[in-house]
Order: structure tokens, then sequence, then C-alpha cells
């Protein structure tokens, strides 16, 4: 839909049912992200909070809350925009059917960025960083954020808006040892472009301008997280998506502003010049901790007329990030296998925080002569899969051959699990990526950003029987004396709580001793947990546990282990380590006292009632 402001967005949601107004005072601490949580959690409406405490101004939140919801947003331009990725991914088709692809050129052409006069509804007001709706999600958080950013930046090298970078990374506003309305934090991750052009600015020993966007029409946020293609910027993107071009002008400073947003805060980071910043509720369902990262000193905040502050609240998911997740697969399709040769299907497993875990389909298609078929050109495809972009931050890699079962699916968790582990030979197809990079937001590793990979290759025909019961006579050995089948193949062990690497080898030395000599072929898959029926109550706790708990070059042990060659592997069950450690972050817990005040608002005669 061609909105031209976020007033407009929520003017269209009310109209049609998609959004309630919350006119009473709301807490920005802790009340607010409450309130977005629960009514996410039961696929509610957008919420409009029109008296904030402690700020002028109102907010909204949970827009992209469902995908319907999204859809409906892009009504008018979703299925055109899906041609124009695929036309990206693919400009022959446009010369082979030109006549196919006419009735997208006027969005094609709502595409190139349009320069406007400085006299722009952003221009109308200024403000200060402190009369910002305060919002602060969890508990344990350092302070406000910004969590529905666009932050812009130019390449120092080609500046200019067709070479620059909007992304979608969080603002620490306050806290700490920020010096109020002057700093704020930006966080991002590595691999990002803002990344690529504030190291050409610390190599040139000059500032890099930053440009932060709050709120404007819905396809500049989405624009802002979009995966898109070498050479596709986000801007020409949100004009395209949008139906309406992406307004800009420089102010008088040179700090690029976006029109039609609702507010903008500009700011330098200086070379080298960092503060800490966090801790912060993540998406991986865990606080990321304290950490320096670069100080942005503010320098204005620019707000329209009658403004609205759009956040979000992240946390384990599912969460909205889900759905804005949901919706860029539903717009870009086959792109990824478009880039990756051989790539048929690629899912960061969204349950398992996104980065962790990785399920990847391709072709193996290598020496059909062979007597059997193993892993080879998969094998290929994996280290191109974990060379790419964001899909280079995952820890697990999951890959299995299309040839084996042409209707398997890589979004089927359990399906896929179970085919993976039908066909793996534990003994080969394990490959390990150690002392590499991982998340920053992922504490198994060893340091910040640092950890390892494996990539799990299956190819061929089944190789066992997978127990989807636990046959009579099995048993563990104490102190393992609770487990339970997760899913067929796959048990979770409960263990006493973690306390050294030492005590861990000890452990699963028990385990070897007591099935080494059984017969376990069935099992292929162990995980110690804290707690054997949270993580098998299911799949998404299981893979929740699993992944974000473990390691792997660490965490990763197995029956009767060898190494051969350099090589790893394992005779018996693989045992995955993921029990909480020492170093990892605590998961977020919510607020018991604001949990019950969010109660309240959902009996009978509150503004929640019949919605949570």
């Amino acid at each position: 839909m061609g909105y031209k402001s976020l007033q407009d967005c929520v003017n269209d949601l009310e109209r049609n049912g998609h959004l309630i107004r919350i006119k009473q005072e709301v807490d920005p601490h802790l009340e607010m992200a409450a309130i977005h949580l629960r009514v996410y959690e039961h696929q509610g409406p957008a919420l409009f909070f029109e008296n904030v405490k402690g700020s002028p101004f109102p907010a909204v939140s949970n827009l992209f809350g469902t995908l319907d919801r999204s859809k409906f947003m892009f009504r008018d331009t979703l299925e055109k925009i899906k041609i124009l990725v695929d036309i990206k991914g693919d400009p022959v088709k446009a010369i082979k059917r030109p006549f196919s692809y006419l009735n997208v050129a006027a969005t094609a052409l709502s595409a190139l960025p349009m320069k406007v006069g400085k006299n722009a509804p952003i221009s109308f007001g200024r403000t200060r960083i402190s009369e910002l709706p305060q919002i602060l999600n969890w508990p344990m958080d350092g302070g406000p954020f910004v969590t529905m950013p666009q932050v812009y930046t130019e390449d120092p090298d080609k500046p200019g808006i067709m070479n620059a970078n909007l992304g979608m990374y969080r603002i620490q506003l306050g806290g700490n040892d920020y010096i109020p309305d002057k700093e704020a934090g930006l966080h991002y991750q590595l691999h990002r472009g803002i990344g690529i052009h504030q190291t050409k600015a610390n190599a040139k020993g000059q500032p890099l301008k930053v440009s932060i966007f709050v709120g404007g029409p819905p396809s500049h946020p989405l624009s802002a997280v979009m995966p898109l293609p070498e050479g596709l910027s986000e801007m020409t993107f949100a004009g395209a998506l949008g139906n309406r071009r992406f307004r800009y002008f420089y102010d008088e400073e040179g700090f690029c502003i976006s029109a039609d947003a609702d507010f903008v805060i500009t700011g330098t980071v200086m070379p080298n010049e960092n503060k800490p910043e966090g801790p912060f509720g993540d998406h991986l369902g865990y606080y990321s901790l304290t950490h320096p990262f670069p100080l942005m000193k503010v320098n204005r905040v620019y707000h329209k007329k009658n403004p609205i502050w759009s956040f979000t609240v992240v946390g384990r998911p599912p969460q909205e990030d889900t759905s804005f997740g949901a919706l860029i697969h539903e717009i870009t399709g086959n792109a990824i296998p478009k880039e990756i040769p051989g790539v048929h299907e690629i899912h960061a497993v969204d349950a398992a925080g996104v980065h962790p875990l990785l399920f990847a389909i391709g072709s193996e298609r290598y020496t059909p002569y062979l007597k059997e078929r193993k892993p080879q050109e998969i094998l290929t495809i994996a280290n191109h899969i974990l060379g790419s972009n964001q899909l280079s931050l995952a820890k697990y890699l999951f890959i299995s051959a299309k040839e084996d079962n042409p209707s398997l699916h890589v979004h089927d968790i359990a399906g896929f699990l179970i085919h993976m582990l039908e066909r793996v030979d534990l003994t080969r197809d394990l490959h390990f990526y150690t002392n590499t990079t991982i998340d920053t937001l992922d504490y198994t590793g060893s340091d910040l950003n640092a950890g390892s990979k494996v990539a799990i290759a299956a190819a061929g025909d089944k190789r066992r029987e997978l127990w989807r019961e636990l046959p009579p006579e099995f048993g563990l050995p104490r102190p393992f004396t609770q487990f339970k089948l997760v899913m067929p193949g796959v048990l979770a062990v409960e263990a006493p709580s973690y306390s050294s690497e030492r005590d861990t080898l000890q452990q699963v030395a028990i385990l070897n001793d007591h099935l080494k000599s059984s017969s376990t072929e069935g099992l292929p898959l162990m995980v110690l947990c804290d707690d054997a029926g949270f993580t098998a109550a299911n799949i998404d706790n299981f893979v929740w546990v699993t992944f974000t708990r473990s390691n792997p070059s660490h965490d990763i042990h197995g029956i009767d282990s060898f190494i051969s060659h350099k090589h790893w592997g394992c005779r018996g069950p693989l045992i995955i380590d993921a029990r909480i450690k020492p170093h990892h972050a605590p998961p977020l817990i919510k607020d018991a006292a604001t949990e019950a005040r969010v109660d309240e608002l959902g009996k009978k005669g509150g503004v929640l009632h019949g919605i949570i």
C-alpha cells in the first residue's frame, strides 16, 4: 500500500480492525513491552499507545505481528515486488518474456530515491533524546533502546544515497556511562554494511556520519532488515515496496534526513571511540551482555508534526521479528538458492534463535558411478553457505541431498531432522570449523564473536530405523537417571549442572562405558540438558536448548569416538552438551509484578479483554 507516512498506515490498520488504541497512561519501563509480548503471543492486533509516561509522543508496536497483517499493509505492491526480486535474480526472464513484466514497470519507477527540499514534514520540530519514549523491554536491560531503527550511513569512498547502507541495528539511548541527550550506543554485528563504512572512516581518521530514522512508511523499516541482493540499495527497495519514492535531503551539516520519517536522530561516530553498551534482552532468548561498542555523539533530533514512535520487542522466538522473517521469505522466495549454485532451500531456524541453526537442501550429483552415495557436492555447497553474508554466522548446518527425498522441506523441522538422522554416518559426516567467528549475540563460544561451527551432511539411503520409543531394557547409569525421548532418534538426558570441562569428560566417559557395547543404532543423538522434561516438551524447546547452549568444538562428544587423520567421528550416539555454562548469558525472565498488571488489562472491562 502506498502509505505516505506511518500515520497513514495506523489509520488504515485501525479502519480495518488490525489496530487498537490504548488510551490510558502506560509505563515505558517494562509495561509497554509486556503488553506487546502478551498481545503478540495471542496473535493480536497492532498497538497504538496514546499516553506514554514521561514522553509527549505516542508509540506504536506489533505492526508486523502477523504475516496476514504484513501482507495487508503491502497488498498493492507485494506481488509486484516479488516479481522484481525474481527479475533481479534472473534478468534474462524479463528479456525473454517482456510482456509478462509490464505490470511492474510503475513499481520499478518508484524505486529511484527523490531528493526534496528542506521544508519536508520531518523539519517541523526538534526534541531531545530524553523526551523520546524511554522504553525498557527486559528487567536487566542497560537502558532504553531504539528497537525499530533504520540506521543510515554512507560509504566514505563513494558518498551518496545509492551507495548507502540502511540497516536495523539497536541503539541504546541512555543508561550506563552515556551522557544524557548527548551520547548514544550503536550496536551492530559482524559483516554488516555499517561496519564496512566505519572501517573506511577509521582508516581515513574521520568521523562517520550516522542518521537514525524512526517511523515513516512501513516499507522503510522492512527494507532495513531485508537481505537484499548485492547492488540493490535499501532505499530503492523501500520506494518500490511502498509504491512511493524514498524522499530525502541533506541538512546544513551534511546529514542525510529521511523526509517521511517520524523522527531522525543524527550524530557522529569518531574513530575507535567506544563505550560500554548493554545488557539487552535479545532474539536468542538471552541477554547480550555489556561490551564496548561504537559511541555516537548526538547532534540533533528531528521530528515531524504529530509523530509516532515505532518500536518492537525481541526475546525468545517466536516474536515480531519472526513475522518479519516470514514476510521476507514471502518476498524473496528462492532468491538465496539463486545466489548459491546447487542450493534448493535454506532455512535459518527461528525457534533456535536464527543464527545458531541452519537447514539446507542441495544437489548431490558427483560421481554417480559409486556403489554408495555419500556427501560430496553438498560439502562444497556447505562451505559456500557458511561463507555467505549473514549465513556465515551459523554454528550448526545440517545439509541433505535433494535426490534422496524430493518432497523434503527445510521448514518441517522434525521431518528434516528425522531424514538427517536416518542417513548420517557419524564416523564420516561431521565437519568442524574451529576458532572461527559466530554471532555477536551468541555467548556459547570462547569469546565475543569467537566460537566454532559444524556442518553435518547426509546423502544416500537410510542407514538406520530410528527409535520411536525406548526399548524396555534401555537405561542409563547414575547420575543420568532422568531422560526422555524428544522425537524419533533423539534423547534428552538430564545431567548434573555443568561445573567444568573435566567433569563433563568424566560424565561422557561414564556414558561411553555403559553404551559402547550396547545396540543403540536407532538412537543417533543424545542431548545433555538441565531439564529433560522441558527440553523434550516440544520441538521448539528442543532446538532452542540444544543449539543456543552449545559450542560445537567444545560441546560435541560421542560414544566410541575417535580421531583419524585429524577427522573426528564416533561409532555410537552423538552427544551434544546443551547445559547452561558459567560463561553463558542469562536467559530472559519476565517481571512478575509487570505481568500481573498486564493480567488486569485482560480482564473484563480491560482494554485487552478478549485479546489476551
